[in-house]
Order: C-alpha cells, then sequence, then structure tokens
C-alpha cells in the first residue's frame, strides 16, 4: 500500500521487512561488525568449469612454450649489442629514406633494436604467463578494507606460492634469461649517456675551451674587416673589436667553437691612467692593451666602454671591469678578471699577440683554479 503524498517511496509489510539485510551504517565507519549483504537479484552462478590449457596436458607443449620464452630472452642481448654497435658505428651524417620520410640512420638503427628488444621481453613474459605459469580459478570472499594482523604472513605465503606456480624452481632458464634480458638493457641507457659529452679531464679540457687560435705572431685583425691593426689606427679612448687572423681560415663547427673563444676587446689609454703590474711591463704596446671579449661570469660578449671610467660593462647581468687595472672586477657577479692577451710590434709594424692568453677565457667551471690568474706581483694576471 502506497503512502500517499510521498513520491516514488512505497511502504514495506512488516513480512517483507528483515533488518539482517540492511547494512548497519557503522560498518561503513569501519567498526568491525559483519556485513550482511542484500539478497542476490539471481543465484551464484559458481565458478566455471576448469578447461586445462593445451601446456597442461601435453609435456611437449610446454617444453616448446618454454622454448619460445627463453629464445625472446636470449635475443634481447643481441638487440642491445646491436644498439651499442649502431651508436658507434653508423656515421653521423647517415640518412635513409622512407617514401616521403628522410631520417638519420642512426636514429633509426637504435630506435628499432632498442624497441624491439623491449618488445622481446613483453612478448617473452606474455607468452610465459599465458602458457607456463599456474591456471587454476579461485574464489575469494570479501573482506573487511583494514588487513588483519597476520596480513604480512599471508603476503609472504602467496609470494611463496606465486613463485611456485610461475614455474621458477623447476625452470630456472626462464628466470636466469629473463633478469639477463632486463640487465643487458642498461647497456643502451649507460652508452646514450656519452651524449652528455666527453668526460672534461685536464687534458681534454686544455685541448679544447681552455685553447685559442691565439700564439706568438698572430696579428690582431677587425673583427669585421679582417684588417690587420698598427697601433698609429688607435686613439686614445678608443675600442676595437677584434680576433685572430687565422680565424678566417677555418670554416663551419671548427669556425664556430674558435670565435667562441678568440674574441678580443683592443683599447688604447692613456699610458699615466693604467696600472701596470710588474710582470706585465711587456704586455702593452704604447698604452694599447688587449682583452677577451668574453665575459668570465657566463660568457657573453661584452664591448660596452666607458671611455672616462676605463670600465667596460657586460649587458647581461652588469659585471664591471676595469681595463686600467688589469681587467680586475668593480662591479657584479663576475668572479674573476678579463684575461689580458699580451702582445708586442712586429716587423711590418703591426699589433701581435706575444703569446696565447696566460690563463682560460670565458666563465669560470668547477675545476677552474683561478690562483693561477695571480702574478708575482699579487696583481690579476
Amino acid at each position: 500500500m502506497s503512502s500517499s503524498g510521498t513520491s516514488g517511496v512505497t511502504d514495506q509489510s512488516p513480512e517483507e521487512f528483515n533488518p539482517e539485510q540492511q547494512i548497519a551504517r557503522e560498518d561503513y565507519a569501519g567498526h568491525d561488525m559483519p556485513v550482511h549483504e542484500p539478497s542476490a537479484p539471481v543465484p551464484d552462478p559458481g565458478v566455471e568449469e576448469h578447461l586445462p590449457r593445451w601446456t597442461d596436458v601435453d609435456q611437449a607443449a610446454a617444453d616448446r612454450a618454454e622454448r619460445q620464452v627463453v629464445t625472446m630472452f636470449l635475443l634481447v642481448p643481441v638487440m642491445a649489442v646491436l644498439f651499442v654497435l649502431a651508436y658507434y658505428l653508423i656515421p653521423r651524417d647517415a640518412y635513409v629514406d622512407f617514401g616521403p620520410l628522410h631520417a638519420s640512420a642512426t636514429h633509426v638503427a637504435l630506435g628499432l633494436t632498442l624497441g624491439i628488444g623491449v618488445l622481446l621481453i613483453g612478448l617473452a613474459t606474455q607468452q610465459w604467463a599465458r602458457q607456463l605459469m599456474a591456471n587454476n580459478e579461485i574464489v575469494e570472499e570479501r573482506h573487511p578494507g583494514h588487513s588483519p594482523a597476520d596480513a604480512a604472513e599471508d603476503a609472504m605465503t602467496q609470494l611463496t606460492v606465486g613463485i611456485e606456480e610461475s614455474g621458477v624452481p623447476r625452470r630456472k632458464m626462464l628466470i636466469y634469461t629473463a633478469l639477463g634480458a632486463v640487465g643487458i638493457l642498461a647497456a643502451p641507457a649507460l652508452v646514450l649517456l656519452t651524449d652528455l659529452g666527453p668526460v672534461a679531464g685536464p687534458n681534454y679540457r686544455r685541448r679544447t675551451f681552455e685553447t685559442t687560435l691565439w700564439k706568438e705572431g698572430i696579428r690582431l685583425v677587425n673583427d669585421i674587416t679582417y684588417t690587420p691593426i698598427r697601433p698609429e689606427d688607435l686613439e686614445i679612448g678608443q675600442l676595437v673589436n677584434g680576433v685572430p687572423e687565422n680565424l678566417k681560415d677555418l670554416t663551419g663547427a671548427e669556425f664556430n667553437d674558435a670565435k667562441a673563444k678568440a674574441p678580443i676587446v683592443i683599447v688604447r689609454m692613456n699610458p699615466a691612467d693604467i696600472k701596470i703590474p710588474a710582470d706585465r711591463k711587456d704586455w702593452q704596446v704604447a698604452g694599447i692593451l688587449v682583452y677577451s671579449k668574453i665575459c668570465t661570469h657566463v660568457g657573453c660578449p661584452i664591448s660596452l666602454w666607458e671611455q672616462q671610467t676605463h670600465h667596460l660593462l657586460c649587458p647581461c647581468h652588469q659585471s664591471t671591469f676595469d681595463l686600467a687595472d688589469s681587467g680586475k672586477v668593480v662591479f657584479g657577479p663576475a668572479a674573476r678578471a678579463l684575461p689580458q692577451l699580451p702582445i708586442k710590434i712586429n716587423d711590418e709594424g703591426f699589433l701581435v699577440a706575444r703569446s696565447g692568453f696566460p690563463v682560460p677565457v670565458g666563465p669560470s667551471y668547477f675545476e677552474r683554479d683561478s690562483r693561477n690568474d695571480l702574478g708575482q706581483s699579487g696583481e690579476y694576471r
């Protein structure tokens, strides 16, 4: 009999009401009271009849499946070796064409070998699970959300059973090849780390970023016209951007690498305004001094010249260097003075380098020993 005035709600007769079929509210709050499920709408059909797999009844089929899994695991190290060989042996400028696609041969080879290796591991584990691991259906009753006190013991028991059912104790070659296949994939990952760059040891630093094109006898030339510079070409207070004359002989990446380190600024000041340390007396010519154009903070090129103060300002982070006082830092985040290039006049009357830079040019780095920047006079070199 329906209750009037209440939409969608029907009365239930006392005979139909069963309080044990209701779920108490306290159970939702985690109480340990028993939970009584409502009547199931359909009878429980139970677990279907277990149908054994072919590998469960035929030992030859099981052995064949094992060989398939082991073979796939053994192919993974082959893919890893091919990956390493492709990385080192395929030229970086080699390309392959796939219809309209033009791709690097190295990238294609690395992608295929690594991708096939990972795919083989996935296929092998799938075949292992589908054909060789235990295939028994089980039924578990629902239980409260919290774990019982003996949960750890049960977990270890289940782990032991799982290991037994996986077939590892009886088929040890499976686990050996699986571990080997997964472990060997570390080789491609380690090889890729070499792309981070060579180890910057002392010998490597001396051959690369601590060495410039400057050496004894190299003429100073204008960085735009490559015109050699004579002392009389410079007026007091003037700054000229320069490069080594042999820079124009380089091309491509070699040119860019050299140009990143070799630029200089050539300034002429009144000799009376210059503080010349005792060990730098022969580094200048008639008030003409030469410094690296590369800021010692983060490597920006600098040429903002203040004639009255003799300061050179970096536009990036405002590091300021006093070119009349050995290029010392007078303001800003730079930690080292600008390296100075010793110069002289050659027999033709042009300005040339007396030697290379006595200290590395450019920004600081962890291995940089700035103690070598000090000369015998205690001034910055």
